[in-house]
């Protein structure tokens, strides 16, 4: 049985499963791509298992990588959809899933910034990337700071709500492994 969480986390074309999301990121790292997996998976990633159902897979990308990333993306069957480069690109796999790809540009510290629409920005610190785990698999992902930052300045929806509560129960450094960057 579905809750409500699961329900209104379900887009129109369906949601992105965890067998999608494995093959998405072996895929970017068999290219070289550097990806820490934020959003609901990204949260389910610190937690250490599948909370809910997630509509897409979003993924901080150094943004050196993204040219690889998008040719490896296409290889897969994955179509732009909402290309709003620098800040982000939301691609889909019909059948398959979403994934929302946020280019990060690192400077020599390691700390990261995504572009942001109209002029504004998204500061990604250092110590802000983790390992955590998706069906069993280490992966990179965002801190649970991070995450709590990242569900600030739009409206809430049920599954934000439900991420947050979630991210509640972990310490602010959280308990995954830092990864350098």
């Amino acid at each position: 049985m579905k809750d409500d969480l699961a329900v209104e986390s379900t887009g129109p074309n369906g949601t992105t499963e965890v067998d999608e999301v494995l093959t998405v990121l072996a895929t970017l790292a068999e290219a070289g791509c550097r990806t820490w997996v934020a959003g609901g998976w990204g949260v389910d990633a610190l937690v250490g298992r599948q909370t809910r159902a997630h509509r897409d897979l979003d993924l901080a990308l150094d943004a050196t990588g993204l040219d690889a990333a998008l040719a490896r993306l296409a290889a897969l069957g994955y179509l732009a959809q909402t290309d709003w480069l620098p800040v982000r690109l939301e691609l889909h796999r019909p059948g398959h899933g979403w994934v929302d790809v946020h280019p990060v540009v690192f400077d020599a510290t390691g700390a990261g910034i995504q572009a942001g629409l109209e002029g504004t920005a998204f500061h990604y610190p250092s110590a802000c990337f983790r390992d955590g785990r998706i069906g069993g698999t280490a992966v990179g992902c965002l801190s649970a700071e991070q995450q709590r930052a990242f569900h600030q300045g739009y409206e809430l929806r049920a599954v934000d709500h439900h991420d947050l509560a979630l991210l509640a129960g972990l310490s602010p450094t959280d308990t995954a492994t830092p990864r350098t960057p």
